[in-house]
């Protein structure tokens, strides 16, 4: 079976026991690592796999071809995206992006989406420019002074003060403070065509694993964990994986769904048909 997802830990320590044929009567894997951004055209193209990694904020491109799965993906609280500058004194001061130029490093993420609802109710006049960076450009561009802030995601939550930078707003907190819900971060799809209900059971059984033998997968997830530290690593597994890989719930459910209707009443997705979205056949 192919399956696409990133090298990021939550996703190597996930998938792990699967990777490495330890989930009993589950097919071999042939694992395509790849940034979510890659992903997410992949699953809107021609050359999607048969399971994959995207944003939440991709699905309404691909719920004809692909099923969003109940397990395996990424959502939870405090674990939200940040808007960073280099100016100290903007720290909580929406007006300071006003006519800005902002990097984001993606414009079908779930954190673009969260920006540009945050944007709108909070910004004067909204933001200037929206400049699409490599997630690795954002934060040395921002320290630069290469671009007025910049929207960032992952383990850039541990590691912004290391280049001077100030955050201005937290995204997470916005929309938690906002609806009540958890954020829809990553989620898993599998093509419609397949078995869905036995590749959940299979990736339920490697998050269980990875949970009960959480020493077993270190060395997979350093080996791909792009030059983090042990302990930012280990941070990333703590804040990601939770109990919302194991099963989104009736709550996970909402929080997708509320955050993909409110994008696409602001023209930020298209529209979509919501019962195909929670339709798992």
């Amino acid at each position: 079976m192919k399956i696409a997802y990133s090298p990021c830990p939550n996703d190597t320590f996930v998938f792990h026991a699967w990777a490495h044929g330890w989930v009993e009567g589950a097919p071999e894997l042939d694992v395509l690592f790849a940034d979510i951004d890659i992903t997410n055209g992949m699953a809107a193209g021609e050359n999607g796999l048969d399971v994959m990694k995207i944003s939440y904020a991709a699905l309404p491109w691909v719920l004809d071809k692909y099923a969003l799965l109940p397990c395996g993906g990424a959502l939870g609280r405090g674990c939200g995206p940040l808007v960073l500058t280099n100016d100290g004194a903007a720290a909580g001061r929406p007006d300071a992006l006003s006519g800005k130029r902002v990097a984001v490093p993606s414009e079908r993420s779930t954190a673009y989406l969260l920006f540009r609802l945050w944007a709108a109710q909070n910004v004067p006049g909204g933001v200037g420019e929206i400049v699409v960076l490599p997630f690795h450009e954002i934060m040395p561009a921002v320290r630069d002074g290469k671009i007025d802030a910049g929207l960032v995601i992952h383990e850039a939550r541990f590691t912004y003060r290391e280049y001077g930078l100030t955050q201005l707003v937290d995204l997470g907190n916005w929309w938690e403070g906002d609806t009540g819900l958890p954020i829809p971060l990553g989620a898993i799809i599998a093509r419609r065509t397949l078995d869905l209900d036995a590749i959940t059971g299979w990736i339920r059984q490697s998050v269980e694993y990875a949970w009960k033998h959480p020493e077993a997968s270190k060395d997979y997830v350093m080996c791909h964990a792009q030059e983090l530290s042990p302990e930012v690593a280990q941070q990333h597994i703590d804040l990601y994986v939770n109990e919302f890989t194991a099963d989104l719930g009736e709550q996970g459910y909402e929080a997708i769904t509320a955050l993909l209707i409110r994008a696409a009443k602001e023209g930020l997705v298209p529209a979509f048909d919501v019962e195909k979205l929670l339709d798992r056949k």
